[in-house]
């Protein structure tokens, strides 16, 4: 009985599981899209309290100026722009005490501005209204840049949920009927109309069309699709009707795992990021109580408390505004953030800061070949004829081929494509395992295979100069020559190893189950380092684990897309994998996705880590460099609250800005 049918006891159940997942899918686009007008919300809000608190600061300038007001009067007048532009900032401090994480940059901006609002009540010491609203009013300029970069970096990342289809249509009893991708069963046939989105992995069964890959790949070509090709989710037809098989399930498409890696990858904190948030925890109390010996301890020391202590207890407060480290908090994870959204434009997705981190210091690459290297589809690639001349010995060789499922018989068989529609006729067919197969063809008696076969059949065989896998074949009991089969090296393959050994990567290795002699052709044609051939899983494991023991060759990149690179993908430093053709296992070992399959890519992803990296590090060093010189000039009393201003919140601007270029990739 077929699996359909037996469904009594489970069919409540699956269309219960069915629809909470539609459900959830629904809810899941509420989220992002609900997630992206928040995000505009906030944005427009925090414009608004900039513009309504700086009309408010020039008022109370104004009032100031032209009012001889008492010193109370006039806290009152700036307390309005105060409080405009910093309830969010007293409300987060608050927050913080609240829950016991006191030392944050919050607390830092409320300690100094209200501080600077106090001093001009001390005796011999001038208000520093302005200064205390300017403060908060430059913190909300920086909370704005920093909000609208990582927006930006976040909706790059993002459009990828857009490759999400919404429903799928479904051929069921002869009808099409549209329901959720997530009640397609694997193996049901689906029709993808002009425009539609592609809602699950499959074959096509019937129609052509081309295929816009764009959101998936970076790729702007079309590809162009015909039956028999596998088609992945989240493509867009172009042109005509297509009907296809689905070979996986909603939750097992290419479009799925995809967007399940993006929302996972922010998770995933980078070192840097990490040293980051200990540093903040560590340096915020260093600095608070820093600022209370600068206050207290030289006005003690001088003898005259009363008289010393305003001067030192401003200065302490410059010190504050100045040691917030605004700049190296939002900048650095920002930076990160820019990095990833930046790859995902170009189709690799990087499943977390902290891969970012180890990519830009890889040493050593190493590759699987078929399938990463290789297209891991064989062609004919040369006829070597005795007998006959060269399409004659391709015709009867897919003739003999013509039932056979190895990929031997199906490169035959593409090299010569009319064999489907010619009228000769196959008998007496045989085949011999692990040797290949005989056939009789209009009365001629063909054996097509390799050497054994050969010498089953009597006949006296040549051997051939070219690298590869080699198709002896004998008619009617003689030797008609032999055909070279190989697999077709990517195009871009040996772009991708000149540009890794251009961008400073020492050393290329190749791991292989294949032969010895087509893998050291193979890495002799792509300029590769170092191969290991006739390898099994575990000895591809076996070799990455020597290459990470010796020192120099770390950190280690591989890059494989087949489910026997997975236990090697996990164990490197960097795992990449080929997202569009790769297995699921592989793509969910890996650490890094190239959504085309391009191996040059690999070349790209690595000088977007280090330019990512380099503009975290200029942020880290800008910002030190600045506050450092700041803050000596405050303990010698020669900085002004104004120059506090700029080395926190102008620095963090600027560190912000330089944040954003991580997200520009295309120049790279």
């Amino acid at each position: 009985m077929s699996e359909e049918h037996i469904h009594c006891g489970c069919c409540h159940h699956d269309h219960h599981e069915h629809h909470h997942d539609h459900e959830h899918h629904h809810e899941h686009e509420h989220h992002h899209e609900h997630h992206h007008d928040h995000e505009e919300g906030s944005l427009k809000k925090q414009l608004t309290i900039i513009i309504t608190s700086a009309l408010l600061l020039a008022a109370a300038v104004i009032i100031e100026k032209n009012c001889n007001l008492e010193t109370w009067q006039m806290l009152l007048v700036y307390l309005v722009p105060y409080l405009v532009a910093g309830w969010d900032t007293l409300n987060e401090a608050a927050e913080g005490i609240a829950h016991g994480d006191v030392f944050n940059e919050h607390f830092l901006m409320t300690v100094a501005t209200m501080g600077a609002l106090c001093i001009g009540f001390l005796p011999g010491t001038e208000t520093q209204f302005p200064e205390a609203v300017f403060v908060m009013l430059f913190f909300q300029v920086g909370e704005l840049f920093e909000g609208y970069a990582e927006g930006k970096s976040r909706r790059s990342i993002a459009h990828l949920m857009d490759i999400r289809p919404d429903a799928a249509n479904v051929l069921r009893d002869g009808k099409i009927l549209t329901i959720a991708p997530e009640e397609v069963k694997i193996g049901e046939t689906i029709m993808i109309t002009a425009g539609g989105k592609i809602p699950l992995d499959g074959i096509i069964t019937e129609g052509t069309s081309s295929l816009n890959t764009a959101a998936l790949t970076g790729e702007s070509l079309p590809r162009e699709v015909t039956v028999g090709d596998e088609v992945i989710s989240g493509c867009i037809n172009l042109s005509g009707v297509i009907y296809v098989r689905t070979t996986k399930s909603f939750g097992e498409s290419t479009v799925s795992k995809i967007i399940e890696l993006v929302e996972n990858s922010a998770q995933r904190k980078s070192r840097s990021e990490a040293f980051i948030t200990r540093f903040a925890r560590i340096y915020t109390p260093i600095v608070v109580f820093a600022a209370l010996a600068l206050a207290f301890i030289p006005p003690l020391v001088s003898g005259d408390f009363a008289a010393n202590f305003p001067l030192w207890l401003s200065r302490a407060l410059i010190f504050l505004v100045v040691s917030c480290p605004c700049a190296l908090v939002i900048s650095v994870p920002l930076t990160f953030f820019g990095g990833i959204g930046g790859a995902s434009r170009q189709g690799i997705l990087v499943k977390g800061g902290n891969f970012i981190d180890a990519l830009s210091k890889v040493k050593t690459v190493v590759f699987d070949k078929t399938g990463t290297l290789t297209e891991g589809k064989f062609t004919v690639e040369a006829v070597h004829p005795e007998l006959y001349d060269k399409e004659h010995i391709l015709h009867l060789a897919a003739h003999v081929e013509h039932f056979s499922t190895h990929p031997i018989g199906a490169a035959l068989r593409d090299a010569f494509p009319e064999e489907a529609t010619d009228q000769c006729k196959t008998g007496e067919y045989q085949e011999f395992a692990g040797e290949g197969i005989t056939a009789v063809i209009e009365g001629h008696k063909v054996f097509v295979g390799n050497t054994k076969l050969m010498s089953r059949a009597g006949v006296q065989w040549h051997d051939c100069h070219s690298k590869g896998t080699i198709i002896h074949v004998a008619i009617d009991g003689l030797y008609a020559g032999h055909i070279v089969i190989n697999d077709k090296i990517k195009d871009d393959s040996a772009a991708a190893i000149t540009g890794l050994h251009g961008s400073g990567i020492r050393k290329t290795v190749m791991l292989t189950g294949d032969k010895a002699d087509v893998a050291g052709d193979i890495a002799a044609k792509l300029g590769i380092n170092d191969y290991y051939a006739e390898l099994l899983p575990a000895g591809k494991v076996a070799h990455v684990e020597e290459l990470l023991s010796n020192d120099e060759n770390r950190l280690l990149a591989f890059v494989g897309d087949g489910i026997n690179d997975a236990p090697v993908l996990s164990r490197a430093d960097v795992g990449i994998a080929m997202g569009a053709l790769g297995s699921d296992a592989a793509i969910e070992a890996a650490d890094i996705v190239l959504m085309d399959d391009k191996p040059s890519k690999i070349a790209s992803a690595i000088k977007i880590a280090r330019h990512t990296i380099r503009i975290a590090k200029e942020n880290v060093w800008f910002a030190i460099a600045v506050k450092l010189a700041v803050l000596v000039l405050a303990t010698i009393g020669l900085a002004t609250m104004w120059m506090a201003v700029f080395a926190d919140v102008g620095v963090t601007v600027l560190a912000v800005l330089n944040a954003m270029r991580a997200y520009i990739t295309k120049d790279i």
